[in-house]
This record gives C-alpha cells, sequence and structure tokens, in this order.
C-alpha cells in the first residue's frame, strides 16, 4: 500500500497503535507507552488519515457486527475503511483501530489493514465453538480448583486427579494442578494432598507402585504333579512351624531316631527351568510381604497344592542327615517324599519343647549353633516386630525370642550347609550365600553396642563360587528352604532334581544369569517392605496420637543423638545440647507423624 502519513496520522506499529508527528526521510512516531521512534514508511501501516489526538481509549464495541459480515461476505476483498463504517458506524481512527482488532481477533474477518478478507461461515462457526470450548474449559478448571479448595469434589473430579497421582507415584515430574494451588511439585507433597482431598484413603500405601513391584500375584497354567517314586515318610510325626497367620508353610522338621528330617515343599517337581512359571518367579525374585497382604511369586494355587500341611499328604524334597559330636551335619541323604505335617504357630511349639520330637531337637541345634558362634557368627539381639493389618486394624507386635524359633532357624541352617556341601562334591552349580566378614570382632555390650556393629556389616551376596558367610559363621551355606517364596531357593531344587534324577544340570553360566536377572528387582522388593512397614507403622502412631513409650541412645553425634524405640522397631534422632551417655533409657512421648514423609517425631517426656 503506498502511503503518504502525514502528522497526526493513526498507524500500526508492530500491531500497537502509533501517531506520525513529522515526516522526513524517516517518520517520528509517537508509540502507546508516549516514547518516540523513528522508523522507514514500510516498518508501519496506515489506519486512519487522522488527526488522532490521543492513543488512549480507542477501542469501541462495535454495533453491527455480523450485518456488516454478511454484507462483506460479496466481496473478495474490502478495505479497513469499509469495515470501519459498516461495524461501527463511522470511520474515525477509534473506529478504525477497533477495525485492526477485528481483523487480529480473526474470527468474522482476517488479513491486514489495505486487504481484509470476510472469512467463511465455517471458518467463523468452528472458530466460535472452539473459543466456547476454551472458555467453558476455563470456567471447569477453575471451578475445579475451587472445589478442591472447598475439600468439595464431585465425581468428575477423580479423573483430573489422576495427573496429580501420576507425580505421588514417581512416574511424572510436573503437576499442573499443583502449580496451580501452590504446592511444591513434589512426590510427598502429592500424597499429602491426595490424602487431604479425600482422593486417596489415609490407609493408601504407594511405595510398592513407586518401586514398580508388582502388586497382585500371578495367574498362570498350574500343570499336574508328575508321577514319580517317592520316599513314603508320612509314618513320621513332621510339624511345619510358622508365624501366626502365615499361608506358606513351605518348610516342616521331623526326627526319626538320630536322623533329622527337614522337608521342603516340592515346587522343582511342577515348574521347570525356563518354563513360564520359572519365568515369572525370575521377574519378581521373591513374594513380596506388605502388613496387609502377600504378592506371591507363584500363582497362589501352587502353595494350596505344595504347601505342607495344607493337604492330608504332601509332596515334598526331604533332607536327611545326622550331626555329629563336634557339631559337623554328615551322611545327608536326599529323597522326593510323601509326608504328613501338623501345623503350629511358633508360640504353641515354645509351649511343647518337652515333648518329641522338639526335646530331642533341641541339643542337637544347641550344638550346631555353638559350632557357628565359634566359627565367628554374629548373634545380634536387636528389637524386631511383626506388622500386620487385619480388618483395617494395625497390630505392632514385638517378635519374642522364642527358643521354638531359634530351633527351626537352625534346622534351616543346617540343611543349607548340608547342600553347599553336597552340590560341591557333586558338581552342581547353585547359587551359594555369602557375607564378606566385618571390619572388626563383636564386643558384647547394649543396644548401642549391637547397632554400632549392625553397621560394619557387609551385604549378603549370591555367587556360583562358595565363600564363607561370616555372619553365620558358616564355610560354604546356600538358601534351600523357601522354593515357595524365593527364586533362588526354586532353582536350586530344580538343580538338585536334576542331578538326583540323573539329568543335565544347568551350567554355572545358567546360574550366574539367573542371580544376576534377580539382583534389582530382589533389591526393590526389599526396600518396597521396609517403606511399606515403616508407612504402616506410622499410621499405627498416627492413630494413637497419645502413644507413649521408652527409647534407648545407641548413638551421639555432638548435639544430636539417635535413639532406637524397642516395641517399634524404629529409629529416630533428636536434637541435645547433652547427649546422654549411650544405652541411656529416655521417657518418649510422641510429638507429630507426617505419613507423605515418612516420619515421625517424639519429645522426651
Amino acid at each position: 500500500m503506498s502511503i503518504h502519513p502525514r502528522p497526526g496520522s493513526l498507524v500500526l506499529y508492530k500491531s500497537s497503535p502509533a501517531r506520525v508527528e513529522s515526516v522526513a526521510d524517516k517518520v517520528e512516531l509517537t508509540l502507546a507507552d508516549g516514547k518516540n521512534k523513528r522508523v522507514r514508511p514500510k516498518d508501519f501501516e496506515l489506519l486512519h488519515p487522522g488527526p488522532v489526538a490521543t492513543l488512549e481509549g480507542l477501542e469501541c464495541a462495535p454495533v453491527a457486527l455480523e450485518e456488516a459480515w454478511e454484507l462483506l461476505r460479496e466481496e473478495p476483498q474490502t478495505t479497513l475503511q469499509d469495515l470501519a463504517e459498516l461495524a461501527f458506524g463511522e470511520y474515525t481512527p477509534a473506529t478504525a483501530w477497533s477495525a485492526w482488532k477485528l481483523l487480529e481477533d480473526g474470527v468474522w474477518f482476517s488479513g491486514r489493514p489495505d486487504a481484509v478478507e470476510v472469512c467463511e461461515p465455517e471458518r467463523v462457526a468452528a472458530e466460535q465453538q472452539r473459543r466456547a470450548a476454551k472458555v467453558a474449559e476455563r470456567e471447569a478448571w477453575e471451578g475445579f480448583l475451587q472445589r478442591l479448595r472447598e475439600r468439595a469434589l464431585v465425581a468428575e473430579d477423580y479423573q483430573r486427579l489422576r495427573e496429580v497421582e501420576q507425580l505421588a507415584l514417581q512416574r511424572s515430574e510436573r503437576s499442573r494442578i499443583l502449580q496451580a494451588l501452590g504446592h511444591p511439585e513434589r512426590a510427598e507433597s502429592a500424597h499429602r494432598f491426595l490424602v487431604e482431598v479425600g482422593y486417596w484413603e489415609e490407609t493408601h500405601n504407594p511405595h510398592p507402585v513407586r518401586l514398580d513391584l508388582p502388586v497382585e500375584s500371578p495367574l498362570l497354567e498350574i500343570p499336574e504333579l508328575p508321577e514319580e517314586p517317592r520316599l513314603d515318610l508320612t509314618h513320621l510325626l513332621a510339624f511345619a512351624i510358622d508365624d501366626e497367620g502365615s499361608d506358606d508353610p513351605d518348610d516342616a522338621i521331623t526326627l526319626d531316631g538320630d536322623r533329622i528330617w527337614v522337608h521342603i515343599a516340592d515346587a522343582a517337581a511342577l515348574i521347570a527351568p525356563d518354563s513360564p512359571l520359572d519365568l515369572e518367579a525370575r521377574e519378581r525374585a521373591a513374594n513380596l510381604y506388605l502388613p496387609d497382604r502377600v504378592i506371591h511369586m507363584l500363582p497362589p494355587g501352587i502353595t494350596q497344592r505344595l504347601g505342607l500341611g495344607l493337604q492330608t499328604t504332601s509332596p515334598a524334597l526331604s533332607f536327611g542327615f545326622r550331626l555329629d559330636p563336634a557339631g559337623e551335619i554328615v551322611d545327608l541323604e536326599i529323597h522326593p517324599s510323601w509326608v504328613r505335617v501338623s501345623r503350629l504357630s511358633y508360640a504353641a511349639a515354645n509351649l511343647s519343647l518337652d515333648q518329641r520330637p522338639f526335646a530331642q531337637l533341641l541339643p542337637l541345634t544347641e550344638r550346631y549353633r555353638q559350632r557357628r558362634l565359634a566359627q565367628g557368627a554374629v548373634a545380634l539381639d536387636l528389637p524386631e516386630v511383626r506388622v500386620r493389618v487385619r480388618n483395617q486394624q494395625i497390630e505392632v507386635t514385638p517378635l519374642e525370642r522364642l527358643n521354638s524359633r531359634e530351633l527351626v532357624s537352625e534346622l534351616m541352617l543346617m540343611t543349607g550347609e548340608a547342600v553347599a556341601h553336597y552340590a560341591q562334591a557333586q558338581q552342581i552349580a547353585i547359587p551359594f550365600a555369602s557375607q564378606p566378614p566385618p571390619e572388626s570382632r563383636f564386643v558384647a555390650g547394649g543396644l548401642a553396642e549391637m547397632f554400632a556393629f549392625r553397621r560394619q556389616l557387609k551385604p549378603g551376596r549370591h555367587d556360583t563360587q562358595e565363600e564363607p558367610h561370616a555372619g553365620l559363621g558358616l564355610r560354604r551355606y546356600t538358601r534351600v528352604t523357601s522354593p515357595l517364596r524365593r527364586y533362588l531357593d526354586l532353582v536350586l531344587h530344580q538343580q538338585l532334581r536334576a542331578g538326583l534324577r540323573g539329568e543335565l544340570t544347568l551350567p554355572s553360566s545358567a546360574i550366574a544369569e539367573r542371580i544376576t536377572a534377580i539382583a534389582r528387582p530382589g533389591g526393590l522388593l526389599r526396600k518396597g517392605e521396609r517403606l511399606s512397614n515403616t508407612h504402616w507403622k506410622l499410621l499405627y502412631l498416627r492413630r494413637n496420637p497419645d502413644w507413649r513409650g521408652r527409647g534407648i541412645v545407641v548413638e551421639r553425634e555432638e548435639q544430636r543423638m539417635t535413639l532406637l524405640i524397642p516395641e517399634l522397631a524404629m529409629e529416630t534422632r533428636m536434637r541435645s545440647s547433652n547427649p546422654p551417655p549411650l544405652n541411656s533409657e529416655l521417657p518418649l512421648r510422641l510429638r507429630e507423624v507426617d505419613l507423605s514423609e515418612l516420619d515421625a517425631r517424639f519429645v522426651v517426656g
């Protein structure tokens, strides 16, 4: 457009109005912010020849917008002046600027001041619909935020809150909702918020999902038990001893003369290496034990079929051995078997330690234990608790140091040591369990000394090469007693059964691959169990705000101290200008619980 602006003209400069002040080789403009600028004529477009006195208050409402659009539809193009006259009734600096804003808006008209285009009806309708939807969406969003502030959600709000849930589960790093409400975009903040607005129940435990752990037991086809010769041991009185409420009994004990028998659920009879069941168990690594439920490594139907004492007679892989006067294991034999098993809790078994077979087994297990201690076994007596959720009631129960529990534990260790020797002698590749020795020997003392020594202990590990297990005081050891619950125990059973049948066993490279495969899921599993136990402990405290107990000082550091709370098996750190001596007992009361941060704070008193 050939323009000849004159002083006082209204022009368009960078989408804003400007007034021409003077015209020379360059044109001097006064901008909307009051500043002056010299520009070339091609840098602006003429809107109205003027004169325009001020750039303020230029916009005005159209009086016949739709009528103007209808009249101009017949023309392929029109001018800004025609648009201003038809839509606003006159052509003035103010209506010229307002006509330009109609072009810029782009619903009814588009183009530039010198070439105004009339939009087609379809485009007008689509744009109006889009804008109405945008307005409705904005209004819905503002209404949603207001309901969140008022804690008055309606059904459709829950779909929107899935965005916050993804952040709470650490599957995303951003939340538009939290940002809009001024909350930190952290998983812990998202957790707290979801509970506050009622999206999550207070009891909701996010930790297994955060760690990508399975939250359902597998559902796979279970094969039939194969027909094969089995040693009939049903005449022996066998007992499966577990914690009250346990639903996966996979080991049982008995005594035949001086021969100890440890019977293990014969999981490898149904689960072949690299079968679908084996691969599923390998991916999961082990059962996931949560206070409110158990997520099984194998389909629960396998436990119902193979769990010892769940049927009248149970198939087992039975390990028979004797203990010599020095506490060494001799004369091991291994058989697929049939056993008849009675189930007992540790508490019930503890009341029967003066009866057969427990009375005869106790001195044998004590002999074995003394041998382990002489070989450097670590015997720490730090508090442990069992956290259970039943019918929404949380139970935090200290584990008693029952002789029955120690008896069963020693028998399981005997079996693991015996099988480790057997596999090495038969050249069967297995996952040995080992633990490097601590930096120093344990010096007897109170909880503080045990707490400090535990920190020296190095993690246990699995390998195809045997190494000592320093914590257990054994030169070689493997875990064999829980094939329904731990994948590497199942692998060991698969190797033993193949060896007993004279079949080829897997090479050590295949066992090493399986050890590597379960390393990460196994670590996540342990972390998930630890975090979940803490979650439910804190819920227990929140439901008992008047809780009082005792804490034992187990660590001191300048003006801070760490206390161990025995009845909760929980540590807490506190400030103190003068921390009391180690092993001092302090009365504690609960101050506050932050469930989302997994933190509880206590005060002395």
